[in-house]
């Protein structure tokens, strides 16, 4: 386990569930009508488990490796969301209408992929609730991008005060704001 890892939290993880569950029962009609309860919930876990990360990082080396932060939310994200939107870009030809629907779900897609889903969907005014809701198969996207673009701000939060603090220090050697290789 590396030093950056903390243990398996069950607790976590079955909070994490609790939160799919509660997104699963809203879209299913079953409970909890604002619908966004889950999502809240996940991305406080979410929030927690990256943060309590950064943390172990500045005990443990005295700074944040920004660089490597991205990579390693990069490399666990990307290829399953590639393989996602190529899949359903493929069935949104057999399956949704050429007259605008296509084009829709093809602009939310590459947004997606740029983690900006919520941008695309914002600007293009379409209502997570609207009738015409289901007919995006990309609209579940803006919240993994809402994650995101709080990932690209929070190392920051760690790494600028860090960095305020050691102006004012002699850089000692195995010093790491940011991006060391």
């Amino acid at each position: 386990m590396s030093a950056l890892r903390a243990p398996h939290r069950l607790d976590i993880q079955g909070l994490r569930g609790v939160a799919v569950l509660l997104v699963v029962l809203f879209h299913a009609g079953v409970l909890l009508p604002g619908g966004f309860i889950g999502v809240d919930v996940f991305f406080v876990l979410s929030g927690f488990v990256v943060t309590a990360m950064l943390q172990r990082e500045v005990v443990r080396t005295g700074g944040v490796d920004v660089r490597r932060f991205f990579l390693r939310r990069i490399r666990r994200l990307m290829p399953a969301q590639a393989l996602m939107v190529t899949a359903v870009l493929g069935a949104t030809i057999l399956v949704l209408s050429p007259d605008g629907e296509q084009q829709a779900a093809a602009q939310t897609a590459l947004a997606a992929t740029l983690l900006a889903a919520n941008v695309a969907l914002g600007m293009r005014g379409d209502d997570y609730f609207g009738p015409t809701a289901e007919q995006n198969p990309f609209l579940h996207l803006w919240s993994l991008s809402v994650e995101e673009q709080f990932y690209l701000v929070l190392p920051w939060v760690f790494v600028v005060p860090i960095a305020w603090v050691a102006r004012g220090a002699p850089a000692g050697e195995g010093q790491t704001l940011c991006c060391s290789k």
